[in-house]
């Protein structure tokens, strides 16, 4: 069920909102269980396995290996970051919704952020392979994917005109901004503090 949403949201993002707005009936809990637990196991394990096997790597310098004692609480942090921002993403998006003549509904906002970021769960794969010239691109794609997602999808799945939509992407978007950064400041601190406690 989840690969058929995200592969539709890959291949045909407009059909596949319609599609997940008629079938949105689960609790919170099962969709965060079923879908955002399992989505962010993707750039976390790949992470851990990635720092662990590969090393990480800024700038072309030489890769360091984390030990699995070092990467491991790691990235369970990074994992809970990853949920934590996520739903924070969702509950701005509710927060907003009454300005948009929309009835707030949490669960279809957690929906809604979930598989719009389902682009960059999946660039998380590029942790396999944890080196910095390599990762940005991949993620900058990655986000753009997720922008045009957002763009495409909220009027449809929220049922909104285009303009509102277009204003409510936009919203989004600008505080996304300000989440965003403060979420990849803490990740990049953890990360790069992991480097720190290896062994000179």
């Amino acid at each position: 069920m989840m690969l058929n949403h995200v592969l539709g949201l890959l291949t045909n993002p407009r059909h596949q909102w319609q599609t997940l707005r008629l079938q949105h009936s689960s609790s919170i809990v099962e969709v965060f269980i079923r879908y955002l637990l399992m989505l962010a196991l993707i750039p976390t394990l790949a992470l851990l396995l990635g720092t662990t096997l590969v090393g990480w790597s800024v700038a072309g310098s030489a890769p360091l290996l984390l030990s699995v004692q070092t990467a491991v609480p790691m990235a369970l942090v990074f994992y809970l970051l990853l949920l934590v921002g996520v739903v924070m993403m969702a509950y701005i998006m509710f927060g907003m919704e009454h300005y948009f003549g929309i009835e707030p509904d949490f669960e279809r906002c957690l929906v809604f952020t979930i598989f719009t970021s389902v682009p960059l769960f999946l660039a998380g794969l590029s942790g396999l392979y944890p080196m910095l010239l390599f990762n940005i691109p991949v993620v900058l794609a990655a986000s753009a994917y997720s922008l045009y997602l957002l763009f495409v999808g909220l009027p449809v799945f929220m049922d909104l005109t285009p303009q509102q939509g277009a204003k409510f992407a936009i919203a989004i978007v600008v505080a996304g901004l300000a989440a965003l950064i403060g979420c990849l400041a803490i990740i990049a601190l953890v990360w790069l503090g992991g480097m720190a406690w290896l062994p000179a």
